[in-house]
């Protein structure tokens, strides 16, 4: 059991330092390993708790019992009757109670294997951090992805294992981000496979059709505390908003040499696109404060996270709670 002590410790420490590692930027984290690896773990001792040191308690228990009963027909035959040799409750419990490194691994693995699943083929929380896809979501949103709709990927690898429902001009999708895959960006779907996309003087071209737009309110950004020109933008057959800073020149730039970059095509106008298969084109609502498909390419099926959905908390504005699109 010493052994086992020991080994546990340098195994808790490990997580320890991984973790304390990441949140200093030592090294680059990443969650849906350290989860993985958490459930694997705890998921052995649970086994081997209920296979083999549980079993081995309840005898340690059940011998202490056997012995004093077998002590206290010896003293009866003796005719010595008044003895203090019951084994008590307390002195049971000790015996069968889990020790602390066991406590720290199989006590928590329930937990952490309900968090593995619902997080790896349900539904997934993030936090939105900037404000990409104001006035749709705000810097604070907590949200919930939802990890199905495009098919079940597996965690950690993201190989996808069911096709689901193909993705959809419109939607909020939550990727790993290509130049950076341990990082993840929410974008909306304006390009699918075959899509020729054209983004010039600010406007939305897809497949040479101009999206159409409507002029709202301006929106009052309380994060710079700024009004920006507001726009109702139908994609499909579900308008959405987005603002459009006009101090900003339209042309593109500090665009990436990424990958099909010769599908692409800028001028002082904007860019034009073609996707490629296998491929998406995203771009944030807030289209000029956005880093997006236009700077750094197309986003690869293999990258998709989930379709974000809902926003589930919002501790500045409790009015942000609801569902989105």
């Amino acid at each position: 059991m010493q052994v086992m002590q020991w080994f546990t410790a340098a195994v808790l420490a490990a997580f320890v330092g991984y973790i304390g590692a990441w949140y200093t930027g030592a090294i680059e984290g990443n969650f849906a390993l350290l989860l993985f690896l958490a459930t694997v773990v705890t998921g052995l001792y649970w086994i081997a708790e209920r296979l083999y040191f549980l079993p081995r308690r309840r005898a340690a228990a059940q011998a202490l019992e056997q012995s004093a009963i077998a002590r206290r027909a010896e003293l009866d035959r003796m005719g010595i009757a008044k003895t203090d040799i019951e084994v008590s409750e307390e002195a049971k419990g000790r015996i069968l109670m889990q020790p602390w490194w066991l406590d720290w691994t199989a006590g928590l693995f329930p937990v952490i294997a309900i968090v593995f699943i619902l997080r790896s083929f349900l539904f997934e929380p993030f936090k939105i951090p900037s404000g990409s896809m104001i006035p749709t979501l705000l810097v604070g949103d907590l949200i919930l992805v939802n990890k199905f709709t495009y098919g079940i990927r597996l965690p950690v690898i993201n190989k996808k294992i069911t096709e689901g429902s193909p993705v959809q001009r419109g939607d909020v999708m939550v990727f790993r981000y290509p130049p950076q895959p341990s990082l993840d960006y929410i974008k909306r779907v304006v390009g699918v496979p075959g899509d020729e996309i054209a983004y010039l003087n600010k406007r939305l071209t897809i497949n040479g059709k101009e999206l159409p737009v409507a002029e709202l309110p301006d929106f009052l950004d309380r994060d710079v505390m700024r009004y920006f020109k507001q726009f109702d933008e139908t994609l499909g057959d579900k308008p959405h908003r987005i603002i459009v800073n006009n101090d900003v020149p339209a042309f593109i730039q500090g665009a990436s040499n990424f990958e099909f970059r010769q599908n692409c095509s800028y001028s002082v106008e904007g860019v034009t696109c073609k996707v490629p298969e296998g491929h998406y084109f995203v771009m944030g609502d807030n289209r000029d404060n956005s880093l997006d498909s236009r700077y750094w390419g197309f986003v690869p099926d293999r990258n998709i996270v989930g379709k974000a959905f809902f926003v589930w908390m919002n501790f500045g504005d409790f009015k942000r709670i609801g569902s989105f699109h």
